[in-house]
């Protein structure tokens, strides 16, 4: 059966290129979440809007689920394949295709690297804001389908604030050409914004319209230590008021430890619990005067025990790794993962809260905590002990993620900031979305993909189809 859906797609399109290999299987058909085994049908890569479109009416009149693929550094396994769905790749579809100086808008094909994306607008002179660890790894197309944020939202936002336009070939296998690149356009509803976030369960966007910006300014980057979590937002409130800043990120003794053990390089001689790392504004003499003052301020203040402001660029990256190498630092501990977020001035009791429920419910297991306080998103991760079994370890820490939705719930937050549902999450969508925001997010999955064959199961299941044998 599965041979003869195969063999029906070669012939409609004889240049796609299609793996079905072990390896392949295996390679294509997971994320970074690790915890499914992967199973897809098979494994095509595109080359055009065409070839995306066929792919899509094969899928309908075969019945087959559709797992679309970027970079697969998704946290959430809304990149997983594990039910023989034809995973769809975009990393052929990965160019440049067009830069409107006066618009300041660069088109580009959804399998194009982040990295990429950033270096072709350093090209010409301009900047795209949206960052983050993985650039390296990263798709477009993936940071579209969960509205990926990063390290810079605190004065550029996420990725959203970026879409010009879109292009997206619904389930149906038709091409929506979403807003065109028009800064103003009140002619009825942005469908664009409704594909951003949606984990490709709505449309496999297929081309998208970025907006770019000036070249940021001149900047430092401070790191400082705190001898308290009731620091944390008083030192994000001075720097906030006398700064300009692009970035403010903390992160716990226990992360700085993984992250020297990695090779960074620690620029304390003593330890503290928790450490902030901010990148401001310091194009001219008073505002880097500017972050002295605020230094001496918190450190009279007791709120910093040291700190370091970086004097050269490569020192700046020297400090901004022991932030962005966190989550290197513990992959091959399989960690599992929560991505949090709630409202800024709720952090300092949500902290407090979380902290005392893992004293309580995670006696055994190292937690890992580090974050964007600046846009009320914390990450954590959970280590698991050489003791425990992978599956005694998943089933543990469900049962503390479900307290830890019903305090977010109490708190008003959100069980996934920016790593998307996926399947991790299915169970805590409610959570943070009401029975009718629900119906309603159900609604338009029916409209947009009504045989169920778009990433079926993740965010909720939906739609699902027969894509087995």
């Amino acid at each position: 059966m599965s041979e003869s859906r195969l063999l029906r797609l070669h012939e409609r399109l004889p240049e796609l290129l299609l793996k079905s290999d072990a390896a392949d299987l295996e390679y294509y058909g997971r994320d970074w979440t690790r915890r499914w085994t992967p199973a897809p049908l098979a494994i095509s890569l595109p080359r055009t809007v065409a070839d995306v479109q066929a792919i899509v009416r094969w899928a309908v009149e075969e019945g087959v689920g559709i797992v679309p693929s970027g970079g697969r550094t998704g946290l959430s396994g809304g990149a997983v394949a594990a039910n023989g769905e034809l995973v769809v790749s975009f990393e052929r579809m990965n160019r440049v295709l067009d830069f409107n100086a006066v618009d300041r808008i660069i088109t580009v094909q959804p399998g194009l690297l982040l990295e990429n994306l950033q270096g072709a607008a350093s090209a010409h002179g301009l900047f795209y804001p949206v960052d983050f660890a993985s650039r390296g790894s990263c798709s477009i197309g993936g940071n579209i389908a969960t509205n990926a944020g990063g390290i810079r939202v605190i004065r550029y936002g996420n990725t959203r604030e970026w879409i010009a336009g879109l292009k997206i070939v619904t389930g149906s296998g038709d091409l929506l050409d979403l807003n065109r690149g028009l800064i103003k356009n009140s002619s009825g509803y942005d469908l664009r914004h409704l594909l951003i976030g949606a984990e490709g369960t709505l449309g496999l966007v297929v081309e998208a319209s970025l907006r770019l910006t000036d070249a940021p300014a001149a900047s430092n980057v401070m790191v400082l230590a705190l001898p308290a979590m009731d620091d944390l937002m008083q030192v994000f409130a001075e720097c906030r008021r006398r700064l300009r800043l692009s970035a403010f990120e903390f992160f716990t003794d226990r992360a700085l430890a993984h992250v020297l053990a990695h090779g960074a390089q620690d620029p304390f001689e003593q330890v503290s619990p928790f450490y902030v790392i901010t990148e401001f504004d310091a194009a001219d003499e008073t505002q880097q005067a500017a972050a002295l003052a605020v230094f001496e301020t918190c450190a009279d203040k007791g709120w910093v025990n040291d700190g370091v402001i970086s004097q050269s660029a490569a020192q700046a990256a020297s400090l901004w790794r022991l932030r962005e190498g966190i989550t290197e630092s513990l992959a091959p501990a399989k960690p599992y993962k929560n991505d949090i977020s709630v409202r800024i001035s709720a952090i300092p009791a949500f902290m407090q809260a979380m902290q005392a429920m893992f004293e309580r419910e995670y006696p055994h297991y190292e937690v890992v905590w580090f974050g964007h306080i600046g846009d009320g998103n914390l990450h954590i991760n959970v280590l698991k002990d050489a003791s425990t079994t992978d599956a005694a370890f998943i089933v543990e820490c469900e049962r503390v993620t479900a307290l830890l939705a019903r305090t977010l719930e109490e708190f008003g937050g959100s069980i996934s900031a920016e790593h998307g549902i996926g399947l991790v999450k299915l169970k805590y969508l409610a959570g943070t979305r009401s029975v009718a925001e629900i119906a309603v997010m159900r609604g338009i999955k029916a409209v947009l993909d009504p045989h169920g064959i778009l990433n079926p199961g993740k965010v909720f299941a939906v739609g699902r189809v027969d894509s087995g044998g």
